[in-house]
């Protein structure tokens, strides 16, 4: 039996395609200005990738900020359980999972088994998300994909004051003009969103094993400081933006009702 996961996010989509115990296809594109219609296409190319029909499909949950606008969706279920699950499954002894994707962040504390026991969440600020980083390397002339290459962990940083995306926007450029490399510019700003991500924890324990999911944990800047913040090694997924997705997909296959 093949089970789907779909998570429908501000910025990307990822589809997981499970058999109950192993991934068998995965596909994550841009949310773009149609998700609903993206999430259909990727849905689609997802199941040809994996020479699978619609009918092979034997049941599917949805997830992310377009849970409830899937069509193909027997049901959807909050993108907290679905996180927790997709972590527990490829990490069985994680405690927490701190996810950072394009347009929000969340640090997930988890007991035992899996089950999110509390939660916090950034999705009404840019500053520490995806989206910030993405600013910053606009503004200084390196795009994400380059930034592994670009960037040194130990080249050095400077400290961005302003924890306000558009404000920092302005003191980036203030930098810049006053000669600042962008290299170092960024690596501020990987610190910057690593404190942003541990001031949000509140009530939500950090306690090992520390997961970093999302696009963001593609840079090595930010999981490097997001270490240094905290004192953990971050553990990080071979393809850290499709947990959600995948416990989807797992919650599909094992036809219960999650509640949190």
């Amino acid at each position: 039996m093949i089970y789907c996961g779909v998570d429908i996010g501000a910025s990307s989509i990822e589809i997981v395609l499970f058999d109950g115990a192993q991934i068998i296809g995965s596909i994550v594109t841009s949310s773009g200005t149609s998700p609903i219609e993206n999430g259909r296409r990727a849905f689609q190319r997802a199941l040809e990738t994996a020479e699978l029909r619609p009918e092979d499909v034997a049941a599917t949950v949805a997830t992310g900020y377009g849970r409830n606008y899937f069509e193909g969706a027997e049901r959807s279920c909050s993108e907290i359980i679905c996180h927790a699950r997709g972590v527990s499954y490829l990490f069985p002894s994680a405690c927490t999972v701190i996810d950072i994707g394009g347009q929000d962040s969340k640090l997930i504390e988890m007991d035992g088994s899996g089950r999110p026991v509390d939660f916090v969440m950034n999705d009404r600020c840019a500053a520490g998300t995806g989206r910030f980083i993405e600013m910053t390397g606009n503004v200084v002339g390196i795009p994400v994909a380059s930034m592994n290459e670009s960037v040194s962990p130990d080249g050095g940083h400077v400290d961005i004051s302003s924890m306000c995306a558009v404000f920092a926007e302005s003191e980036i450029i203030g930098l810049l003009q006053g000669g600042c490399k962008p290299q170092i510019i960024l690596n501020g700003v990987f610190r910057a969103v690593a404190r942003r991500t541990m001031s949000m924890a509140g009530r939500a324990k950090i306690r090992r094993e520390v997961v970093f999911t999302g696009g963001v944990a593609k840079i090595r800047g930010v999981a490097l400081a997001l270490q240094k913040e905290t004192g953990i090694e971050m553990l990080i997924p071979h393809n850290p933006q499709i947990t959600g997705a995948l416990g989807a997909a797992i919650i599909a296959s094992e036809k219960a009702s999650p509640t949190f």
